[in-house]
């Protein structure tokens, strides 16, 4: 079966105006050829789309299905027309980057920013992922760039230094941790934390380190950046665990754990492999790394 998309458009405005009339007036139909289109597509899915009243239409269950997903198509091509309209003023490629957590919040802005700065005609998909799915991405060769914690295999990709950071614990005045210069992890789960959202990146990681010691976080609240951790750590709210680089107003504590050095390295299939653009914000992030 064919779905058009000024068939899908119709059923969209009749539903937002309650009245055939309506929506055909909103897609610039006369109503006699918007009644004749919503009638061959009831006959050609077999199921009434519309429930007909005296006061107009509503949709039935089927017709809010269609409806779901009608919008979702809208949305679909609303995002197809953003992505491609900067080609038409000259766009010169896309480079499309994963990265943790850390280096999204405390390198990447400072250092993508002086790079389009320098590269107006390049757009960056930037999204952030926890460094093993940004590994298998590369190797994949799904995105072109990754910046990963440098622990483990990089499954033979090209990588190259990029910062060095490391996780510590931050907790607030006067807590009974705040005297100590270092602990363990697992000497801290027992304390209430402020983390991350659930799904960031450090979020996944802290859960599955707290799980294979055998323990679970106490997750007391949840914010969206580091520096609202810090902010609730220091009002007493609770303990947590930000790179050092992004501890801020708050006393800090160190990891011992071998995972606490949190070095992160760019990582990308082959040099020889990526697009001009794309080779030339590998550069410009490793010159920041060496700098």
């Amino acid at each position: 079966m064919r779905y058009d998309l000024p068939d899908l458009r119709l059923v969209a405005a009749i539903a937002d105006s309650g009245s055939l009339t309506r929506g055909a007036e909103q897609v610039h139909l006369a109503p006699s050829s918007a009644s004749h289109r919503l009638s061959q597509l009831e006959a050609a899915l077999g199921v009434p789309l519309f429930a007909r009243h005296a006061r107009g239409l509503t949709a039935t269950a089927a017709g809010e299905a269609l409806l779901r997903h009608a919008r979702q198509v809208f949305a679909q091509l609303e995002q197809m027309h953003a992505d491609l309209a900067p080609y038409a003023s000259g766009l010169h490629s896309q480079v499309t980057v994963f990265a943790n957590t850390n280096a999204i919040n405390c390198f990447l802005p400072e250092d993508l920013g002086d790079f389009l700065h320098d590269h107006p005609l390049i757009r960056i998909s930037l999204e952030e992922q926890p460094s093993p799915a940004i590994i298998q991405a590369v190797a994949a060769g799904q995105v072109d760039i990754g910046v990963v914690a440098a622990e483990g295999d990089l499954a033979g990709l090209h990588s190259q230094p990029y910062r060095h950071d490391r996780l510590v614990l931050i907790v607030p005045p006067g807590h009974r941790l705040a005297g100590r210069p270092a602990l363990a992890f697992a000497e801290a789960l027992g304390e209430p934390f402020v983390c991350l959202h659930a799904g960031s990146a450090i979020h996944t990681f802290m859960m599955n380190h707290a799980a294979r010691l055998g323990g679970r976080l106490d997750v007391r609240i949840q914010v969206r950046s580091f520096a609202a951790v810090c902010r609730m750590v220091a009002a007493g709210v609770g303990i947590g665990m930000v790179p050092r680089s992004a501890a801020d107003g708050v006393a800090t504590v160190e990891i011992t754990d071998d995972w606490a050095p949190r070095d992160l390295q760019l990582c990308v299939r082959t040099a020889a492999a990526l697009s001009p653009a794309a080779a030339a914000l590998f550069a410009h992030l490793a010159a920041r790394g060496a700098g």
